[in-house]
């Protein structure tokens, strides 16, 4: 009885030993980190609370707080589109929203939807692939898929919005800067009573051909508007790797 003890003490001590897990890049070693330049590791864990990287970060979410209305412009991993969604999913658990309604335009960067395989839900996946990755994030596989199933949260491209009126939503169109200024306008007429919207989108990074893009002035004409809020996000707010940053400023 006392061997089975003294064995049972020990499993249990094997058990609640925390294991060595050795980095793949040690600072002790001089070792390069993907974090940052200055080796200051981020902690990229999923958090309940998304709070922002940078000053510009945090006007954004304090704008998407305070109106009802908000274009983020900047360039790409700054985190407009995580920040928005994010923001999204915190209104529609706190019952702020009654729904998620998310659009993204469905254009093709030297690419046709026609060779694609599948009907035309199957060809758009791959396009709104990018706004389920981020909800996925936040909410989870299964809880996502119920979600989506009830109407709760709805994903769709841009043509699908026309003619409607979306009250009591949180509304993300994501990748703005591949819609017309035609198409920005019919959006923007879509919000509804106790709804938010948020652009983003990156006005240099654009798939349509020159001057087609209405983002930059549709957000320049918003600016004059004293209740619409246009945040401008630069190379200095980017928190993916840090090499996208670098890349950024010689492509």
């Amino acid at each position: 009885m006392a061997k089975r003890s003294a064995r049972q003490k020990a499993r249990e001590l094997q058990y609640h030993e925390p294991a060595t897990v050795h980095p793949l890049f040690p600072h002790e070693r001089g070792g390069w980190s993907p974090h940052d330049h200055d080796q200051n590791s981020r902690d990229r864990k999923y958090v309940k609370n998304v709070r922002a990287m940078s000053p510009t970060q945090q006007r954004l979410m304090d704008a998407i707080n305070e109106r009802s209305v908000v274009v983020a412009l900047g360039p790409a991993g700054t985190g407009k589109t995580y920040l928005a969604i994010a923001k999204a999913v915190e209104a529609l658990e706190a019952g702020r929203a009654s729904r998620i309604v998310l659009s993204r335009p469905a254009v093709e960067a030297g690419e046709s939807l026609g060779f694609l395989p599948g009907a035309l839900e199957e060809k758009l996946a791959p396009y709104l692939r990018p706004l389920y990755d981020a909800l996925t994030e936040r909410l989870g596989t299964k809880r996502l898929k119920a979600l989506v199933a009830e109407g709760t949260i709805e994903i769709a491209p841009v043509a699908y919005m026309r003619g409607r009126t979306l009250n009591d939503c949180f509304i993300v169109i994501d990748e703005a800067q591949n819609c017309t200024y035609g198409q920005l306008k019919m959006l923007l007429t879509r919000l509804g009573w106790r709804s938010t919207m948020v652009l983003t989108g990156d006005p240099d990074q654009t798939d349509l051909l020159t001057g087609m893009s209405g983002l930059g002035d549709i957000a320049e004409r918003l600016e004059r508007v004293p209740e619409i809020a246009v945040v401008r996000l630069g190379d200095a707010d980017i928190v993916r790797h840090p090499l996208v940053a670098g890349m950024l400023t010689v492509l």
